[in-house]
């Protein structure tokens, strides 16, 4: 199943992608305006006498920032409340599975009947959580996106690229078959960015993921394909509904 947070930034990717080609154009392309200064504007095109090739992990740059991480957070947080409830749903089912070891021949075709009904409901329960869990995970990339595809250009072009790849999603989800050795701007973005934003990395948690490794962590039973490369968390097997 294709990631739903790629799919749903193809618009503005685009808007990315068009600018990255604009030196085969003799009309450039132009990426939103971000925030700048009347000195320092922020560039929208790659400069036409750049002539090489460099890549961005798009998704590990958005939520390596410390915008993303604060943000993804926040939003892992505003979640735990349905992920208790999940968990609990999820561990009164396999209550009842353990009776069935025990339960008489009578018994057992309640408590399975039981198990079922619970068990359909945690399933739907589970999919409208992952799935608002997912739009508002979007909305976070998209925001940031807008506003870092500028940064990706300048990185781009103090770099001489003529033309930028985005790595996020392997073939054939991604548009990359193969790559080796080369300018990653995936650092450079986030730093700019970071210095841009003004916002100060997030406190370390224990457990937590260093910054540079994708999105921040997810509640187990929300949370799908992280945007980087790592799963996001799972609830027990009985508690996830097939993809």
């Amino acid at each position: 199943m294709k990631p739903k947070f790629v799919l749903s930034m193809m618009a503005v990717a685009a808007l990315l992608a068009s600018a990255v080609s604009a030196q085969t154009s003799s009309t450039p392309s132009t990426l939103p305006a971000a925030p700048g200064t009347a000195n320092d504007p922020a560039p929208t095109t790659l400069s036409p006498t750049n002539k090489g090739i460099a890549s961005i992990n798009i998704e590990q740059a958005i939520f390596a920032s410390n915008e993303g991480q604060r943000d993804m957070d926040s939003l892992s947080k505003k979640f735990e409340p349905k992920s208790n409830e999940l968990k609990g749903q999820s561990d009164e089912i396999e209550a009842l599975k353990k009776k069935l070891n025990t339960a008489t021949e009578d018994a057992k075709a309640e408590l399975q009947r039981q198990i079922e009904v619970k068990q359909k409901a945690l399933d739907r329960a589970a999919q409208d959580a992952r799935e608002d869990f997912q739009t508002q995970q979007n909305e976070i990339g998209q925001r940031i996106l807008q506003k870092m595809a500028p940064i990706v250009i300048k990185c781009g072009n103090e770099n001489g690229a003529g033309m930028i790849l985005d790595t996020s999603q392997p073939w054939p989800q991604g548009m990359v078959l193969a790559s080796g050795p080369g300018v990653d701007l995936t650092k450079c973005v986030v730093e700019a960015y970071n210095a841009q934003s003004g916002i100060a990395p997030p406190a370390p948690r224990s457990g937590a993921k260093p910054a540079g490794t994708g999105a921040s962590s997810r509640p187990a039973g929300v949370g799908t394909s992280k945007p980087a490369s790592a799963a996001a968390n799972k609830p027990a097997s009985s508690t996830t509904p097939a993809r």
